[in-house]
């Protein structure tokens, strides 16, 4: 009897998957452990496994459609089985025709003192498109400009083709990705082609460095990452009273002790970031203060036994936190490994659940990005997220003297519900010995 299959719930906060794309078609065989799909979460892309034998009977989902969780994706069933019907296959969240508006349904009751107030996110803009006409040097140009999607640039810059010479069909002839496919099959845009004469920018004035708009306008469905990070930072921020703490250390012993284990290590191929030394100075001082290490359950809070260290990776759509499990029983070179490792499976989006959840303290660090000090929102149910901004060379005072020095500036955002000012403290202070004797963080 043939089965259909339906899309599992691949995350603790999934509520819908994007179907990036299949890796079997109608009609071929398929048995235990083969890869079906590969599915994009709202914290990364995985692939779908087949569960049983058979023969793919009907796709009911297309490449780029998102679907809810429980809805059909594929029937499976025995050669020459009629596939069952299924309700209509969700649209492809690319190029696809708006749905009719419908009014604002009301949030659902609050439980929290303050009410949560969220716009309805604005539906994505219809544009329908078709196929391209013979290409010509009608150009899709506003001013020195070419419009085209991003969808059918990305295809664009894949086929080697230029824009330029691609007639656009979509509306104010902007270039869709029909245009992009019609122009790669005529072979008249091939990328070194004899470019046409630019026009000038409007009013006859030669276009300057500054010329033109910033970006194109547009607007960009949420993506399943970005929709569940709103809803999780609005919960941190109604339901976990914040309050901040900074500390400002002395960022040269450090430096040097990082200095001093990339050359001694660099046969080894070993390298250790000063976010690996956080990391594992943030286990430390949990150990020192494990009041911190801890969550807010409602009736009750619970304290962790082990500091399973998470830190932030941005990614283009939003960002994830990999958890370094067991970090307070790691050395700083395994935290070093590891920490590499997830990161880049962070940003190729293939981190699996255990990798991002269960955390317990959580990492911010943008002193890369040159940022002096910020203060992140907690990754509830974390009590406490510590923000690392970057070393700054400024005038300090060492032994009664103003000599040049190098400090970083740590910050605090902590959950008031289960994490006191005072403990607050405490924990900085722990941190600060550690980072400033960094020595410690070897034994």
């Amino acid at each position: 009897m043939a089965e259909v299959i339906t899309m599992p719930k691949l995350s603790d906060t999934m509520t819908v998957g994007t179907l990036v794309k299949w890796l079997k078609k109608e009609g071929d065989a398929v048995k235990f452990g083969d890869l079906l799909a590969e599915i994009e979460t709202d914290k990364a892309t995985m692939e779908f496994e087949s569960f049983g034998n058979g023969v793919i009977l009907k796709i009911y989902a297309p490449a780029g459609s998102q679907i809810a969780i429980g809805a059909p994706l594929l029937a499976v069933g025995a050669a020459g089985e009629t596939a069952p019907d299924a309700p209509a296959p969700a649209t492809p969240a690319a190029e696809k025709t708006a749905p009719a508006p419908t009014a604002p349904q009301p949030p659902p009751p609050s439980t929290t003192a303050v009410p949560a107030v969220v716009a309805p996110a604005p539906a994505p803009v219809a544009v329908v498109v078709a196929p391209a006409t013979a290409p010509s040097m009608a150009l899709a140009k506003e001013g020195n400009r070419i419009k085209i999607s991003p969808l059918a640039k990305k295809l664009a810059a894949e086929k080697s083709l230029d824009p330029a010479f691609i007639q656009g069909s979509g509306p104010g002839g902007r270039i869709v990705r029909l245009d992009v496919i019609a122009a790669d099959a005529a072979g008249t845009a091939k990328i070194g082609s004899a470019k046409p004469a630019s026009t000038p920018a409007s009013g006859g004035r030669a276009a300057s460095f500054f010329s033109g708009p910033i970006q194109e306008e547009r607007t960009v469905p949420v993506s399943n990452m970005r929709g569940v990070i709103a809803k999780r930072l609005i919960e941190s921020k109604i339901t976990a009273p914040h309050f901040y703490l900074e500390i400002e250390i002395d960022a040269e012993p450090l430096a040097t002790l990082r200095a001093q284990l990339n050359a001694g290590l660099e046969k080894s191929g070993v390298k250790v970031s000063v976010n690996d030394l956080i990391l594992k100075a943030s286990a430390e001082a949990l150990r020192k203060v494990p009041e911190v290490n801890a969550s807010w359950e409602g009736t009750q809070t619970r304290y962790f036994a082990a500091a399973h260290v998470s830190f932030a990776v941005a990614l283009p759509d939003g960002l994830i936190t990999p958890v370094i499990r067991d970090a307070h029983e790691k050395s700083v070179f395994q935290i070093s490994t590891e920490a590499k490792a997830l990161g880049k499976l962070a940003r190729d989006k293939k981190l699996k659940p255990d990798q991002f959840t269960g955390g317990t303290f959580c990492v911010s660090n943008l002193g890369m990005m040159g940022i002096p000090k910020f203060y992140p929102i907690i990754n509830t149910p974390n009590a406490a997220i510590l923000g690392v901004g970057t070393s700054i060379i400024k005038p300090v005072v060492k032994n009664g003297q103003i000599v040049v020095g190098s400090t970083m500036t740590l910050t605090l955002s902590c959950d008031h519900r289960v994490v006191d000012g005072a403990v607050a403290a405490q924990f900085l202070n722990a941190l600060k010995q550690l980072l400033e004797s960094p020595a410690l963080l070897l034994v």
